[in-house]
């Protein structure tokens, strides 16, 4: 399966880092390390290879990859020996990274969108397209009547109002384009009835969001135990100090507590009620790409002793990252594949604030994830039983349909 990636943020450290990766091991230059797809128990014929992922995206930096990944080598996020080897591969994603669209009106920048997808589809003859969100967070979007349907939200658009967040119309657009879609941000995304309805009728599943790479990943660890040795918690707080992009962008207030209240969710969904504490995000700019955290955490034994326990997380944002993006992708890719639609709720092993009631603690969601692959293991393939060749840039193939559009929104 041809399985094109198209990355909202193409140019970011997580973006170039997934690139970088993707490329190494599809040289057979790196090992899977953090790549929860190739364990034993997750390995699968229905999830495409590495060599199988082609990359594209938007960003409105037009810093040539090649340069971006040799400042993140140099801040030692990936080893410089892999970046030198790539190289010639990095260009050539380079010229896949488009400038940010941007229409008279939302309708418009959707129908943008829209011909950037066909056209990197049809151009590398690609069985299935996957949109991945990561670029920065956004603010919390405001309630709006036209996102709990369809109909009026298509409405909204045709008539010129702008009614989605960033995030959103890129979900919109990546659905009416036939692609599926993963928020890995805390942004709204596919997160709307009305998006979930659109992707309900294209056929189209959605993941997300906000990945689970630090912090949060070991409350989905250690809230599970006081809730199963039945210990009271009684605060939880955390301070977390992160600097690059990503903590430049949450120096932003809105864009902050976007993210603290996406942090949140494990724990008063698996204790059963939010602890007293507070979570604090501080951008410092001299650690670059790496961050730390450090949680207290005081609890309640038996007849009421009081106890604490501390930890202190230090991580390299996007290699932790990255690995996930790619599992995703792959895994997405193959439930379009599968005929899957909608929110992907096994997938909730990967985020912070994943949809529907689902557990949050990371070994119940690691067994719904298992099941999943399982599941995709015994999918049907093909439909049409024929293979297409391999992807080329010299060789369009014929596009798909986009029913339904808003007028406008059409290139």
């Amino acid at each position: 399966m041809s399985l094109g990636v198209w990355l909202v943020g193409g140019r970011g450290s997580v973006a170039v880092t997934s690139i970088v990766g993707a490329l190494a091991m599809r040289a057979g230059l790196a090992a899977p390390t953090g790549c929860v797809t190739e364990l034993p128990g997750l390995s699968s014929a229905a999830l495409p290879g590495f060599g199988d992922l082609v990359f594209g995206g938007h960003d409105p930096s037009t810093v040539p990859l090649t340069k971006r990944a040799e400042a993140l080598a140099d801040a030692g996020v990936v080893p410089a020996r892999l970046v030198a080897a790539v190289q010639a591969d990095l260009a050539a994603v380079d010229a896949r990274i488009r400038p940010l669209p941007a229409g008279r009106t939302q309708a418009a920048t959707a129908g943008l969108i829209i011909a950037d997808l066909a056209e990197f589809r049809e151009r590398h003859r690609l069985d299935r397209v996957v949109v991945v969100n990561v670029a920065s967070t956004e603010p919390v979007a405001e309630p709006d009547p036209a996102h709990a349907e369809l109909g009026l939200l298509e409405a909204a658009l045709a008539a010129g109002r702008p009614a989605l967040p960033p995030s959103a119309l890129f979900a919109y657009a990546a659905l009416r384009a036939g692609c599926s879609y993963v928020d890995f941000t805390p942004s709204t995304g596919a997160r709307l009835p009305a998006l979930d309805e659109l992707a309900r009728g294209q056929g189209l599943p959605y993941a997300g969001r906000d990945g689970k790479t630090g912090e949060t990943l070991l409350k989905s660890v250690l809230a599970p135990m006081f809730a199963q040795r039945n210990l009271d918690v009684l605060t939880w707080s955390g301070i977390n100090l992160l600097g690059g992009g990503d903590g430049a962008n949450l120096a932003d207030p809105a864009a902050n507590d976007a993210k603290s209240a996406s942090k949140q969710r494990v724990l008063r969904e698996t204790l059963g009620e939010q602890p007293q504490g507070t979570v604090r995000i501080e951008y410092v700019e001299d650690i670059g790409n790496f961050k730390t955290a450090w949680d207290l955490v005081t609890f309640a034994g038996f007849l009421g002793t009081r106890m604490r326990l501390e930890f202190t997380w230090h991580g390299c944002d996007s290699a932790l990252a990255a690995p996930l993006v790619l599992d995703l992708a792959r895994l997405t890719g193959a439930a379009h594949a599968a005929g899957r639609s909608g929110a992907l709720t096994e997938l909730a092993f990967f985020f912070k604030d994943p949809p529907g009631d689902v557990p949050h603690g990371l070994a119940d969601q690691f067994r719904m994830l298992t099941a999943f692959v399982a599941g995709l293991d015994r999918a049907p393939g093909e439909t049409d039983g024929t293979e297409r060749q391999p992807a080329r840039d010299d060789q369009p193939a014929a596009g798909e349909g986009r029913e339904g559009m808003p007028e406008e929104a059409l290139p």
